[in-house]
């Protein structure tokens, strides 16, 4: 009987166990119905080959493929109460911010890093829309202030990829008042005359789209990303008019002149690249032709040059 026990009834027990296979391995286009193998979508920045339609992007990978070589410095953001409010709907806030937290293996909705891309360096966040929809918190706008505040002491370009469905609703006014925080921020940075490139990604909406989404000094939006603030039904309700098929999409806001341009994100790495040595040239060249013309006022004359 022994070898039944350790021979027969194992191999029973292995073939009635359901078989583990990972999930997602094909990934079903929503355009076009067409199934992508998940690797060839995470190799081409997960935008679909054949359609070139945009997924979601983790925010973690952004930053893999924004920086040279996926080689970065995370910033470390300050610290915030967790459950200010003691905030309870369905379950505990501060319960479904461990969910999360477990879930992502995250923080918060927002990433800070900095690091070089094509050789300059820049300063970047990141929103990642899988943490709570990527909603504006006090966490979330500290991780934003903390990385502006980077930006101006290492006298970098900020870049600002958005993705939101906007302000968390469990932080009531203290969420809210991260608009006008953030929106300081973004004036720290013109003084500075440094560049705030704005990525707008699928979606961006509600608060954060009112407030540092839409003060950047260029805006990019991904193909088909919606753009707003209120929802459509909303809008409609209000209007009480039919809106558009593609009202809220990058391109009808690039129409309308909401946005400066709509990049493929196999070309913002370059995209942002290449505007970011443009507009930091300016600002040196202007910083040498005020340190020169200090010069010019300070120097003594060829008369008093004699005279001395």
């Amino acid at each position: 009987m022994n070898w039944i026990n350790s021979l027969v009834r194992p191999k029973i027990r292995d073939l009635l166990k359901k078989r583990e296979v990972p999930e997602n391995l094909w990934i079903k286009c929503p355009e076009t119905g067409e199934m992508v193998f998940h690797r060839d979508l995470e190799a081409n920045h997960w935008v679909v080959p054949n359609s070139g339609h945009h997924m979601r992007m983790p925010a973690r990978k952004r930053l893999d493929t924004f920086f040279d070589g996926g080689v970065y410095e995370n910033i470390k953001t300050p610290e915030v109460v967790a459950d200010p409010l003691k905030f309870r709907d369905s379950k505990r806030y501060v319960d479904r911010i461990k969910e999360y937290r477990s879930k992502t293996g995250e923080e918060d909705a927002v990433h800070v890093a900095k690091g070089k891309v094509n050789g300059a360096h820049f300063t970047a966040a990141v929103q990642d829309f899988a943490f709570m929809g990527g909603s504006l918190g006090m966490a979330a706008g500290e991780a934003i202030l903390k990385g502006m505040e980077t930006a101006v002491a290492n006298r970098t370009p900020f870049v600002m990829f958005t993705a939101s469905g906007g302000a968390r609703m469990q932080e009531g006014i203290l969420s809210l008042m991260q608009m006008p925080r953030t929106t300081v921020g973004v004036q720290m940075l013109r003084e500075e005359g440094l560049p705030y490139i704005v990525v707008l990604t699928n979606p961006t909406t509600g608060g954060v789209s009112a407030s540092y989404a839409m003060l950047g000094d260029i805006h990019i939006a991904e193909p088909g990303a919606q753009i707003g603030f209120a929802g459509r039904r909303v809008v409609e309700q209000t209007i009480r008019e039919k809106l558009p098929d593609d009202f809220q999409s990058a391109e009808y806001l690039l129409e309308h002149g909401m946005v400066d341009m709509v990049v493929n994100r196999l070309e913002m790495k370059e995209t942002i690249s290449r505007i970011c040595g443009i507009l930091m040239k300016q600002e040196r060249a202007s910083a040498a032709e005020a340190a020169t013309a200090v010069e010019v006022a300070v120097e003594p004359d060829a008369g008093d040059k004699a005279t001395a």
